[in-house]
């Protein structure tokens, strides 16, 4: 767990390998309840690479210190993304 909005990561390592790489991330909102966009690379271990980027937008909880996460939403895809960001655009306009 984590006491700052800044220190969460989306990273993970299983047996030495980085499953999931970080390459950057977004702080959305801070405070009791803050949400961070990630863009990562999930490994493929038949492949022995990393995949195309993705994207997840996290949802944290602050309780007793600690941010907890609490709901996510993974974006599969640079398609999935950009037709993503076309309806926010033509919303927010």
């Amino acid at each position: 767990m984590t006491e700052t909005v800044d220190e969460l990561t989306i990273r993970y390592e299983e047996d030495g390998i980085e499953t999931v790489k970080e390459l950057d991330k977004k702080i959305l909102t801070k405070g009791a309840w803050s949400t961070v966009i990630y863009r990562y690379q999930d490994w493929n271990r038949a492949k022995g690479e990393y995949g195309p980027d993705k994207y997840s937008i996290r949802r944290y909880q602050k309780r007793n210190g600690q941010y907890q996460p609490k709901s996510k939403f993974n974006i599969s895809s640079k398609d999935q993304a950009e037709k993503i960001i076309e309806a926010l655009q033509d919303w927010t306009k």
